[in-house]
């Protein structure tokens, strides 16, 4: 019943406001380092040298943004997969997130490379013993599927609204002919790519922690562990629906839209469990290994490895076992936060804090350069995301009426 009342439209909302400038100023800034980063070489711009092969652009923008976007596939499985149809009207914003968010981890990746212009080498020269080669194979098509999902809401925002000015107008006829024999033979095949994101997405996610082992004893005894491509994949499941409470939470505000807590207070009752598995491997790991004694120590690592825990998943594990914060969309919004910082942190703890190389002569520190091409990249994400909820059908909206929709369920599944 809800999802007949809650249809996906564009939302008709001013597009500039204070806040946009204020990110189109962040986008630029970080595209003027970006450019000198292309110009000058990677070396003028960051603060990356031999010792430290890699720093704030892979901790964030790739190790981070790849988990942050995990929304995408767990919503998928939930609302596919398990064919849970209350849970359709999320589908859609998560999976815009997801799209933008591994494209701008594409996008890190390409701009990390010292020689970028060979990015496209391990798509003909594979090397089956890298754990990096997996990743990028995964991330890639992964990233095809992405795409390939969202044309159904593309066919279904110009099925019978071609209208090409002047002499173009001629291909109004065909194109509306092929979107709609594109969007029948997606509605065909969608489950194929449905599947194939969530297998894709389990894969590349635990081997950026298999990246990590291979780093051997050069990564402190807190963070390096045998199972650590085990705790990345479980924390990345773990912040998938945070993620999409929060993107959905800040959506509503920036759009002037009520926020659909009727599904979001369901999806949150979910996130403890969640938290709890990925704790308590966490935890059994820490005392099987006997590395808890290091936390005995006042460094930046135990104070780090501490933060991460306390505030990334112990407190916002209590916060959403509250009925009273699962009905608050304010509390909601702060333990969906506490998660997603929490893992924020946690990859930023495996790759910069816990990554020592020996003979280190200095500890490495991101460059104001890299912090503003990160902050750019987010910023470019949110105007992205704002200019595609304006202008196709993503967001649901009670007593909206939009194109009919085919529903993509996976064979067999569903009822």
């Amino acid at each position: 019943m809800a999802n007949q009342l809650h249809n996906p439209v564009p939302i008709k909302r001013k597009y500039f406001t204070p806040g946009v400038f204020v990110l189109i100023i962040l986008a630029l800034n970080g595209l003027v380092f970006l450019i000198g980063r292309f110009l000058f070489g990677i070396g003028a711009v960051t603060n990356l040298d031999n010792q430290y092969p890699w720093g704030l652009w892979i901790g964030v923008d790739v190790a981070a943004g790849v988990a942050l976007a995990a929304g995408g596939f767990t919503t998928a499985a939930l609302g596919h997969v398990m064919h849970k149809e209350e849970y359709h009207a999320i589908v859609r914003p998560a999976l815009l997130t997801a799209m933008l968010g591994y494209t701008f981890v594409a996008m890190g990746v390409f701009v990390d490379i010292g020689r970028w212009y060979y990015i496209w080498h391990p798509l003909i020269m594979w090397n089956g013993n890298s754990a990096l080669f997996e990743v990028g194979i995964c991330v890639m098509i992964y990233l095809t599927v992405l795409y390939i999902e969202f044309l159904p809401i593309v066919t279904e925002r110009f099925i019978g609204r071609v209208n090409l000015p002047g002499f173009l107008s001629i291909l109004n006829k065909p194109v509306d002919k092929f979107l709609r024999v594109l969007d029948k033979g997606l509605s065909k095949t969608m489950f194929i790519f449905i599947i194939a994101g969530v297998v894709l997405s389990t894969l590349h996610q635990s081997s950026l922690g298999t990246l990590m082992i291979i780093a051997g004893p050069k990564m402190h005894p807190l963070w390096q562990t045998p199972v650590l491509p085990l705790l990345f994949l479980l924390s990345a499941i773990a912040v998938g629906f945070p993620m999409v409470i929060f993107e959905s939470l800040i959506a509503s505000r920036s759009l002037g839209l009520k926020p659909e807590m009727h599904i979001l207070t369901r999806l949150g009752s979910m996130i403890a469990p969640l938290l709890g598995i990925y704790l308590a491997f966490k935890i059994g790991d820490m005392f099987i290994r006997e590395t808890f004694v290091y936390l005995t120590e006042f460094n930046t690592a135990s104070v780090m490895f501490t933060i991460e825990l306390l505030f990334g998943v112990i407190i916002p594990l209590r916060m959403f076992l509250s009925p009273k914060v699962l009905k608050s969309p304010l509390l909601l919004f702060i333990a969906s936060t506490l998660v997603v910082l929490g893992v924020l942190i946690n990859r930023i703890n495996n790759f910069i804090v816990a990554y020592t190389p020996p003979y280190a002569e200095k500890t490495y520190f991101p460059s104001f350069g890299e912090i503003s091409v990160t902050v750019g990249f987010v910023a470019m994400l949110v105007l992205a995301y704002r200019f595609i909820v304006m202008n196709f059908p993503v967001i649901s909206l009670p007593g909206k009426h939009s194109a009919p929709q085919a529903k993509y369920t996976i064979r067999g599944v569903g009822k």
